[in-house]
């Protein structure tokens, strides 16, 4: 109880203050709504747990279609053995969705006339021998071609490739059932030229009709490398428009981010009129869009930088101990105390703006940011002094404010926007009246 009445009165001072410069809100207030993953058509979702050199990978998949024609390839930078490989919960990635999703918080003005009162192991790639044992090492001479290994996790059957060239790898993958895009071979050859390993995977039907679930669920990587990146230029090839990507990094460091293009943050702490809070997701795809045109289509975006350990407002209750170790955090356990900062990162992607995969970097940068947007109540009780007075006719200017910067943040006419507006009733009641309501009722 009286941490709870800290809280209150730590919030009440911030408001209070806000009222004589509004430059900034604390992070206090009662969240509302989150922007999800699910405000996007086409929107994939990785979550890359990263320390030191060692990375596991959890690529949920957004597959919509017939499981027989599923089928996915990545490029890789180790070969992957079946004990690299494991099939995750859906919930753990939706999870890192609903506590790191873009919010809208609501404050509540307080009486300007108020007082107050001032108080591991399977992580590293196997040994060259263990490798070498495991591997089938089925090749094709002809093609270019080698299967370095092969085997089925849940309902997925996967085997990891090495190539030559990239056209002998886009005709192996055609005879062996694989339905490979037109286009593949050039956005291929780069990963080759680099020496990758190509992880595919496709659906083994005879297992996931008899595994009861209703989608796919999201396949985890593990393996031991100094590259930190993530190849998105092999979704390019058959996308019809902009593709959503949303990565979810972990690490025991702080703020991951992009190295060959711009990290740059959402616009955030802007208060926007009340109405949006039923527009919330009209709202933030239009903001997202605005800002993504504005910044030239090629930036990777900060949507929330925290400290698991804790939220402020939380829009979803942080991730346990076990389920971080789910989503890929090895380094946390049951005796060591946990940390884990979580960077989420979007980017819309088109073949021309993003020529080169994504690379990342962990920073020990640990300042904790947040997509965050604000409605604000104004104070509708009956006010008796001059701050009242005062406050009231401040309402005005402050509902237009709201209005330019709704109109700013996502392009939307700001004629239209002041319709929506609330019409301004003043509660003031000067003295005089007061005096006549006192003596004669």
């Amino acid at each position: 109880m009286k941490l709870f009445r800290i809280l209150l009165i730590t919030c009440f001072v911030s408001l209070m203050s806000l009222l004589i410069t509004t430059k900034a809100w604390a992070f206090c207030g009662f969240y509302v709504a989150k922007a999800d993953a699910k405000l996007y058509n086409q929107a994939s979702q990785v979550a890359i747990a990263r320390n030191g050199n060692r990375t596991v990978l959890t690529m949920a998949n957004d597959y919509q279609g017939e499981v027989k024609d599923f089928a996915i390839v990545v490029p890789v930078p180790v070969v992957l053995q079946e004990n690299q490989v494991q099939i995750s919960d859906s919930k753990i990635v939706e999870r890192l969705d609903a506590f790191s999703a873009p919010r809208l918080v609501e404050y509540f003005d307080p009486d300007p006339c108020a007082q107050i009162w001032q108080t591991e192991d399977s992580l590293r790639a196997p040994s060259a021998a263990s490798a070498q044992r495991a591997a089938p090492q089925q090749s094709n001479g002809a093609l270019g071609v080698t299967v370095e290994s092969q085997f089925t996790v849940g309902e997925y059957d996967i085997v990891i490739l090495s190539a030559r060239e990239s056209g002998g790898l886009e005709t192996w993958l055609t005879q062996n059932g694989y339905r490979i895009p037109q286009g593949a071979r050039q956005l291929l050859q780069p990963y080759i030229r680099q020496r990758l390993k190509f992880f595919v995977a496709k659906v083994n039907l005879e297992e996931y009709e008899t595994s009861g679930y209703q989608s796919l669920r999201p396949i985890q990587i593990r393996y031991e490398s100094p590259r930190f990146m993530l190849p998105i230029r092999l979704g390019m090839v058959n996308a019809q428009s902009a593709q959503d990507l949303i990565v979810y990094i972990l690490s025991p460091q702080g703020q991951a981010e992009v190295t060959n293009y711009r990290t740059v943050k959402v616009p955030s702490d802007a208060e926007v009129p009340l109405y949006v809070k039923e527009e919330f997701s009209d709202f933030y795809k239009s903001l997202f869009a605005t800002v993504y045109s504005r910044e030239g289509k090629n930036v990777a975006f900060v949507e929330y930088a925290w400290d698991m350990a804790g939220c402020d407002p939380c829009s979803a209750e942080p991730l346990t101990p076990d389920e971080l170790r789910q989503a890929g955090a090895f380094w946390v356990t049951p005796e060591t105390p946990q940390n884990v900062f979580l960077t989420r990162l979007h980017v819309r992607y088109t073949r021309d703006r993003f020529p080169e995969d994504l690379v990342f970097q962990q920073t020990n940068n640990r300042e904790s940011f947040q997509g965050r947007y604000i409605l604000r109540h104004p104070f509708t009780g009956e006010s008796t002094c001059s701050a009242g007075e005062d406050y009231q006719r401040s309402l005005s200017r402050i509902f237009e404010q709201q209005a330019q910067t709704l109109a700013r943040l996502t392009g939307w006419q700001i004629q239209e926007i002041r319709e929506k507006l609330p019409q301004v009733q003043s509660h003031f009641i000067p003295w005089w009246r007061r005096l006549v309501q006192a003596l004669f009722g």
